[in-house]
C-alpha cells in the first residue's frame, strides 16, 4: 500500500502532468503552432536549402535539449515525412506540441532546396551527384544556422535510412555540436545483393521513381496477410500526392514522376555492400537510439544489431526494434511506438551512475 505522503505527491505530479497534457493540447488544437521557412545557403554557390521549423507560438527560450532537426533518406525530401499530417498530426507537430523547436532539411536534390544543373540534363550525361560527403556539408551548413539563429552550443539530430549515415557521420566529426542522436533504419554494411533503389547498370546522375515503384518498394518484406491494414485508408495516397508535387518536372508528368540523386546508390556500392563503412560509429560520443523496424526490408534488422555493437563511445546507447512496420512505419498504424519512444529519450535526462 502506498504510503500517505507518497500518495500525494503522486496524485501532485499527476495531477501536473495532467494539466501539462491538457495545454499542450489545447495549444496544438488552437493552431497554435508557429511554422517558418527559410532557404540557407550551402557551401556551394547557387545552391540553397529548404529549412523548416516549427514550435509553439510565443516560444522565447531555446535550449540544446529541446532542439531537433530532422534529415531524410535517399529518395523523398524531409517535408512529406517529417511533417505530412496524418490523422491530425504530423511527427514535427507532435514535438513542437510537447514543447520543442523542431526543424527539417531538404538536402540539395530534394523538395524545395536546389536541384544542381545535371538534374536538368539527361541522367547519363553525368555521373551520381550528391555523395554522402555531400549531404553532410549541406547538413553541416543546416545545423550551423540553426545553433546561430537560437544562440545555442548543440542541438539534437535525428536521420531516416541514408539520413542515419549522414547524421552518424555529421557526429563523428562534431561530436561538440550535438545533443543525442536518433537514428531511424540505421544503415550498415550489407550482407549481400543490392538495396531496393539499386536497380543495376550505370548509374547516372539521377534516378526517376514512380507511385506505383513506391507503394511496391513500401510493402516489400510486408506478409500478404498485412498488407491491407499496416497502412490507415487514405495515409499512402495523401503522402504520394503531396511528395510527388515537390519535383517542378515530375508533377508534370503522367503518371507523376518524382527525381532523386544517385549519389547514395553510387556510395553503397563502393561501401556498403562492398564491406566498406563510410564512417567508424565507434567515434560517436554522444547517446544514441537506433530505431527499427521488424518488416524494415531495405534496411533489415541485422544492419540495427550489427550498428548497435559497433557504438562503443557513445555514454549510453538504446535500440527500440517495432513490431508491424517496415521501413515507412513514420506512415504506418504503430508509428506512435516510434514517436513516443524517441519523444521518452529525448526528454530524458538519464545519466549512467558512477
Amino acid at each position: 500500500m502506498r504510503p500517505k505522503g507518497d500518495k500525494v505527491k503522486y496524485l501532485a505530479r499527476s495531477l501536473v502532468a495532467l494539466i501539462s497534457c491538457l495545454f499542450l493540447g489545447q495549444a496544438f488544437a488552437a493552431g497554435k503552432i508557429q511554422m517558418n521557412e527559410y532557404m540557407v545557403q550551402s557551401d556551394t554557390p547557387g545552391i540553397s536549402l529548404y529549412v523548416r521549423n516549427k514550435h509553439l507560438a510565443g516560444m522565447k527560450k531555446f535550449t540544446a535539449e529541446k532542439t531537433l532537426l530532422y534529415v531524410h533518406g535517399s529518395t523523398y525530401p524531409a517535408e512529406t515525412a517529417f511533417d505530412l499530417s496524418l490523422g491530425g498530426t504530423s511527427w514535427m507537430e507532435y514535438m513542437a506540441a510537447r514543447g520543442y523547436d523542431v526543424w527539417l532539411v531538404d538536402l540539395r536534390g530534394y523538395g524545395k532546396s536546389t536541384r544542381p544543373p545535371e538534374m536538368d540534363q539527361p541522367a547519363d550525361q553525368n555521373p551520381p551527384i550528391v555523395r554522402t560527403d555531400t549531404a553532410v556539408k549541406d547538413v553541416s551548413s543546416a545545423v550551423d544556422y540553426i545553433l546561430k539563429k537560437r544562440n545555442i552550443q548543440k542541438m539534437n539530430l535525428l536521420g531516416w535510412s541514408w539520413g542515419t549515415t549522414i547524421m552518424g557521420k555529421y557526429t563523428t566529426e562534431n561530436n561538440e555540436k550535438v545533443n543525442k542522436l536518433v537514428l531511424y533504419a540505421p544503415q550498415w554494411l550489407r550482407q549481400g545483393g543490392a538495396p531496393l533503389t539499386d536497380k543495376g547498370g550505370p548509374l547516372g546522375a539521377y534516378r526517376v521513381a514512380s507511385i506505383a515503384d513506391a507503394k511496391n518498394r513500401w510493402l516489400t518484406g510486408v506478409p500478404e496477410s498485412a498488407k491491407a491494414t499496416l497502412i490507415p485508408p487514405g495515409w499512402f495516397e495523401k503522402w504520394s500526392e503531396a511528395t510527388f508535387d515537390t519535383d517542378p518536372w515530375g508533377r508534370t508528368q503522367t503518371p507523376k514522376k518524382l527525381r532523386a540523386p544517385n549519389g547514395t546508390v553510387q556510395d553503397a556500392r563502393e561501401f556498403w555492400t562492398a564491406g566498406i563503412p563510410v564512417y567508424e560509429p565507434k567515434n560517436i560520443r554522444v547517446p544514441v537510439m537506433l530505431v527499427h523496424a521488424e518488416w524494415d526490408a531495405d534496411l533489415p534488422s541485422y544492419m540495427l544489431y550489427e550498428y548497435f555493437t559497433k557504438l562503443e563511445n557513445a555514454p549510453y546507447k538504446i535500440m527500440l526494434q517495432i513490431s508491424e512496420g517496415t521501413h515507412t512505419i513514420i506512415m504506418e498504424k504503430n508509428r506512435m511506438l516510434m514517436f513516443t519512444g524517441v519523444q521518452e529519450f529525448l526528454d530524458s535526462n538519464f545519466k549512467p551512475e558512477k
